[in-house]
């Protein structure tokens, strides 16, 4: 017989509610199974647990609630319309409560992002779980409430309103790479598919069907998972399959999508584990093609992967798997969510997000460093000299000459870190999460990822123009 001995504590905040028309509190659950979420939306590994939590609100919807405590990590994370874009982006469709000031996250004793609280319907503490494999878990325990409680559960679901998606042109659009012709690929993550542009903005093909799903074939059957990173290699696009933790490729005269490494489901390895065995992508962010190998941003194990193009075998390159910002050999150094990828010759550059860093890996020698960062927990908005200078989770980098480029990503900022003079400034402001950066044709281009816009930034003023994305008449 599974019962709780401790009284929940309460879950309102003077921060509010998102994700429903009301708040709400644990006695407004009584007769019900509730599953406290808690969570940060930049986090790799809480992004990772929401298909459990989904599959465990479709299997017991007559007895479950799932509810989300967003208690954030980043200044920017505690806004509530940046949660509710967060919300949005993942499909969320339960009631999420903004923990701002860490009130329900102190009162429930929680320390890691993130951790789940099963609370019995008689509104008691049953226990916690901190990490992923929330699945396999909780259900177990929620069968033995279910047989406990079987004739005291309330099983009508309760219904919420949820936010619902927002209908433009592109949705939350993410990674960018440009072709010899002046063309662009984008991401167009939020809607699934990739689409090719030309510098005027107008798609010029479409690949991917648009629904969420892991189907290879033609571009109008072929099916994406929020992708984000791309690379081309003379006719081949590789697609970094995000959700999917797959690096598919397009073959760009056959007009055809097919699986190069992955299956779908998450991977993990650390320390000495398959080093020079192949290995599955684990939310793979960025990818950069450099001569005959491809290096991945493996942001769901902190690592930056190769591939070998001629093989398609996926490696392990650098990052022991550990959440860390340590510097060293290629197997000694640690990173945190490497989000994004570029190149000055044999040189890495890696859009370190969770350290709001910038880090190198140099491809010869084997050495990994930091020239922009401090730590998981040191972020902010300050330029100047780079022992001083703070960004907030960046995740996308750009190499022109000796200046690296950044995407300021919660700062909603390009930033520029000149190498020579080891100094940062801001180049322009006023993005909604800018997720990448990409010097083409003479100009930056930049994609305002929560704004679900894609800009051309002048790189002497730091200007902003709009490029307006135009689908053909069929597609709009």
């Amino acid at each position: 017989m599974l019962t709780g001995r401790v009284n929940a504590p309460d879950i309102k905040t003077q921060y509010g509610w998102l994700n429903t028309d009301r708040s709400w509190s644990i006695k407004d659950f009584k007769g019900k199974i509730v599953l406290l979420d808690f969570w940060t939306f930049g986090c790799i590994n809480c992004q990772h647990i929401l298909p459990d939590l989904k599959r465990l609100e479709e299997e017991y919807a007559d007895t479950l609630v799932v509810i989300g405590v967003h208690s954030a990590k980043f200044d920017a994370e505690k806004r509530s319309e940046t949660i509710a874009q967060a919300i949005r982006k993942f499909g969320i469709e339960h009631p999420v409560v903004n923990d701002a000031d860490y009130r329900v996250w102190e009162q429930y004793g929680v320390r890691a992002w993130p951790t789940v609280t099963l609370i019995d319907p008689h509104g008691k503490v049953i226990g916690q779980h901190a990490g992923e494999g929330v699945y396999d878990t909780v259900k177990p325990y929620i069968e033995q409430l279910k047989d406990t409680f079987q004739d005291e559960l309330n099983r009508e679901p309760v219904k919420f309103h949820v936010e619902k998606p927002v209908d433009s042109t592109l949705l939350f659009p993410s990674k960018l790479v440009g072709d010899s012709e002046g063309n662009l690929y984008l991401s167009d993550s939020g809607h699934n598919r990739i689409l090719k542009l030309s510098r005027e903005g107008q798609v010029l093909e479409v690949i991917g069907n648009g629904k969420e799903g892991f189907g290879n074939g033609s571009y109008t059957e072929a099916s994406f998972y929020e992708p984000q990173g791309l690379a081309l290699q003379d006719n081949t696009l590789y697609i970094a399959d995000t959700k999917n933790n797959a690096i598919r490729k397009a073959d760009l005269e056959r007009k055809e999508v097919s699986t190069v490494a992955g299956t779908g489901e998450l991977d993990y390895y650390f320390d000495e584990d398959q080093i020079g065995e192949p290995v599955n992508p684990n939310s793979p962010w960025d990818l950069l093609v450099l001569g005959d190998s491809m290096y991945i941003a493996n942001a769901g194990n902190h690592q930056v992967l190769r591939m070998d193009v001629g093989t398609e075998k996926v490696y392990r390159f650098a990052g022991n798997g550990r959440e860390a910002l340590a510097d060293g050999s290629l197997q000694e150094a640690a990173f945190n969510q490497p989000s994004g990828l570029a190149n000055n010759g044999h040189v890495l550059y890696v859009a370190d997000a969770e350290a709001s860093a910038i880090r190198t890996v140099n491809t010869r020698s084997g050495m990994v460093l930091t020239p922009l960062g401090r730590g998981l927990f040191d972020f902010g908005d300050v330029d100047g000299h780079v022992d001083d200078a703070l960004l907030q989770h960046c995740m996308g980098v750009e190499v022109i000459d000796s200046d690296v480029y950044i995407a300021d990503t919660y700062n909603g900022k390009v930033k520029i870190l000149d190498m020579e003079t080891q100094r940062v400034r801001t180049l322009t402001e006023g993005l909604s999460e800018p997720n990448d950066l990409l010097f083409l044709n003479g100009q930056l281009w930049v994609t305002s990822t929560n704004s679900h816009q894609l800009f051309k930034v002048d790189l002497s003023t730091g200007e902003k123009q709009e490029v307006q994305v135009k689908l053909p008449e069929r597609e709009a």
